[in-house]
């Protein structure tokens, strides 16, 4: 039995139709055009929720969730202290603040410290994914500086999710997705233009052959 079923979340009433029933994202420099091209490519009753990490400074407070609600068919909302995971929604991290998946399905929010210098961290995500949803979670790292993810994949890896990285010729900016891939934690490393369909094939398939 999954860690979210032992605690009281029953992942089958919640998520029916998918292979997986969680996706993680993550980006930073760069990372607004790279989340937009892979939430715009996938449908609007996409059967996963939808966590994602962009860092940001204060000022785009307010901007994030709406500057991506016009990008996509989903449901877009920044992310709430206690918010219920649902398919077909996107959450989006507050700016400083870490955001984390609970075992019971519902999402927190912590200023604990910075890690890899940032908050809030993919790092701190992907781990908290993978102990609540284990091998029904895909952690996703796009463009950005730095190393922040690298240790999340493992995680993700360890519990038998699956991983994806952004490749290097489509990257902005290739630390994060370079440091995720020297983990040797990556299923798939893919152009940009190609995440959304391998999202949607992974979710509703299982694979993608």
């Amino acid at each position: 039995m999954g860690e979210a079923a032992k605690n009281g979340f029953n992942t089958s009433q919640t998520f029916s139709n998918g292979a997986y029933d969680i996706i993680a994202l993550a980006a930073s420099a760069g990372g607004l055009r790279a989340l937009s091209e892979v939430l715009a490519g996938l449908p609007r009753e996409f059967p996963a929720a939808i966590v994602v990490v962009q860092h940001l400074d204060r000022r785009h407070r307010s901007l994030m969730a709406d500057i991506l609600s016009r990008r996509t068919p989903l449901h877009v909302k920044e992310a709430e202290e206690g918010d219920h995971l649902s398919p077909g929604t996107v959450y989006i991290a507050p700016p400083n603040r870490h955001l984390l998946v609970n075992p019971d399905g519902t999402l927190s929010l912590s200023q604990s410290e910075l890690v890899h210098f940032v908050r809030p961290s993919a790092d701190l995500l992907f781990e908290s994914v993978a102990a609540s949803f284990k091998d029904r979670a895909i952690a996703v790292v796009l463009t950005g500086t730095g190393s922040d993810g690298s240790m999340g994949v493992k995680a993700i890896k360890k519990m038998d999710g699956t991983v994806i990285v952004q490749d290097e010729r489509s990257a902005e900016f290739f630390g994060m997705p370079g440091a995720a891939m020297q983990t040797g934690s990556a299923d798939f490393v893919l152009p940009l233009e190609e995440i959304s369909s391998a999202l949607v094939t992974l979710v509703l398939k299982g694979d993608v052959g």
